[in-house]
């Protein structure tokens, strides 16, 4: 019988939490490129160009992909002729790996678990507790998938249950319609149909781990209903046109998994699960001899792309000299690239603020002509002015905007994925423009920030507001004075009947 120490599953646990911080899996990469090589529409295939030269860059400096280094999945099973030799709690275990994972000075990741869901919703301060699920298999192994799981994907998970007689890919295909960009498309979509309503979500999130296949799946053709079912649905998502950040284009997802299970006869559960464009996960076994020795891939898998052929065509913005003039010259899709004072501030930062306007308060900062940027950085290290700086899904600020650019002049927001109505009609309202960075090119994007200083708000952390100075920041924008949305025009445009 194979005895796995405790030790040695620790070490693996935290030692993979930080190699996929800043390794894609590398059929990831193959898929992505491919998909980057057969893109028509050019505001999408800048989109997938900076993904990659994030990825390659995140690779080789050894630092996070994307700024929401995730929530800890960890899966694990035990082989029933192996022995865990453990002195505590396996949770506990797995909870010590988070917590060195996280806090790793040379890289460390960023803490988004709040430890109470409804009250203050404190961060843990280490990313713990990690969500951990344990099987018992056949085998004398212990076998160990981690992965790292963002909110914008995450919070796009849905769960229905269909007569057993209603079709799977209909309901699929309706619901990621109605998505939008938060889950930072082209990503996986993890699919679990059967089982029990928690069964049915498991196996989707299960799936995202599973190999990335559908390029031989396409060649080769189906070889069960699962398979067909497969690319039926990969077929009909990509041609909603929806795209690369939802700008548009023939590629929304790169591959469908799909795990089932037997299931009541009254029922059929299904379960969808998006990974985005910074997925990350990696397997090892344990089988006594010591922990997992993870190799890190070949950098030969990272196309070479040079992203200055890209911008060549970009307007640069001087973000101090914004005039009302400038602000309506911006045209929706139109790529830019942005110079001088750019603030921060996300959830928190923005409900505080309304709060202190509510109040009667003077705001700490001056917003008036000014632009902001919506974004949680991870911390920097080193040399470095600040870590990864990718932006957040935006529409969590759309309650908050009429009030914000009312109040203060705020001419610019800058963010990922669509605005909501009433945010469009906000942004209408006051001529202001929102526009997006690209989401899974934290790294990429950090490199643009020449100043970081903190000016408000400094015990949210990571929500605090910061006065950033940027060179050349690449930005697409998204939603024009007069209301225009990229977001409705770009999909519209490549949109195809199936």
């Amino acid at each position: 019988m194979n005895v796995i120490r405790e030790n040695d599953l620790l070490d693996s646990i935290a030692e993979a939490l930080q190699y996929i911080s800043y390794y894609h899996p590398p059929d990831f990469i193959q898929a992505m490129a491919s998909a980057w090589e057969r893109e028509e529409s050019q505001g999408a295939k800048d989109a997938m160009a900076q993904i990659l030269v994030n990825s390659r860059m995140a690779a080789t400096g050894r630092r996070p992909i994307c700024q929401d280094t995730g929530t800890a999945n960890v899966f694990i099973e035990i082989g029933h002729q192996a022995r865990l030799e453990l002195s505590r709690p396996l949770q506990e275990v797995v909870d010590d790996a988070v917590r060195r994972a996280y806090n790793l000075d040379t890289n460390p990741l960023r803490a988004s678990v709040v430890v109470d869901p409804f009250g203050e919703r404190k961060n843990s301060g280490d990313n713990t507790p990690g969500m951990m699920h344990v099987e018992m298999v056949e085998g004398d192994k212990v076998s160990v998938h981690v992965s790292a799981k963002g909110g914008g994907s995450e919070n796009k998970a849905k769960f229905t249950v269909l007569n057993p007689s209603g079709s799977v890919a209909d309901w699929v295909v309706n619901t990621i319609e109605t998505l939008g960009a938060g889950w930072c498309p082209p990503g996986i979509l993890g699919i679990g149909v059967g089982g029990s309503s928690d069964r049915a979500m498991l196996m989707a999130k299960q799936s995202l781990n599973d190999p990335i296949d559908m390029h031989e799946l396409r060649r080769r053709g189906p070889s069960s209903r699962t398979e067909e079912l497969r690319l039926e649905i990969y077929e009909r998502v990509n041609a909603l046109g929806i795209g690369a950040q939802g700008l548009g284009g023939v590629t929304t997802v790169l591959d469908v998994k799909i795990r089932s299970f037997p299931t009541h006869a009254a029922s059929l559960p299904v379960g969808l699960i998006p990974n985005c464009a910074a997925t990350r996960h990696v397997h090892f076994d344990l089988d006594g001899s010591g922990p997992a020795k993870l190799t890190p891939p070949d950098l030969a898998a990272w196309p070479e792309i040079l992203l200055d052929k890209a911008n060549m065509n970009s307007r640069r913005i001087n973000l101090d000299e914004l005039t009302d003039d400038v602000v309506a010259s911006l045209t929706p899709g139109e790529t830019l690239l942005l110079n001088g004072t750019l603030y921060t501030g996300r959830d928190a930062a923005h409900k505080r603020m309304v709060s202190m306007l509510d109040a009667g308060e003077e705001l700490p900062v001056d917003l008036k002509g000014k632009a902001i940027y919506y974004v949680g950085p991870v911390d920097a290290v080193g040399d470095e002015v600040i870590g990864p700086a990718g932006p957040t899904t935006s529409t969590r600020m759309d309650k908050f905007t009429d009030r914000v650019l009312g109040d203060t002049g705020l001419k610019i927001m800058v963010g990922k994925a669509e605005r909501g109505p009433v945010a469009i009609e906000a942004i209408k309202k006051h001529k202001a423009a929102y526009l997006i960075a690209v989401g899974g090119a934290a790294y990429l994007v950090s490199k643009a920030i020449k100043e970081a200083e903190p000016v408000a708000f400094q015990d949210l952390g990571m929500e605090a507001i910061y006065r950033l100075r940027v060179e050349d920041m690449p930005v697409t924008v998204a939603v024009d004075t007069e209301g225009n949305s990229v977001h409705q025009t770009g999909p519209a445009k490549w949109r195809k009947a199936v």
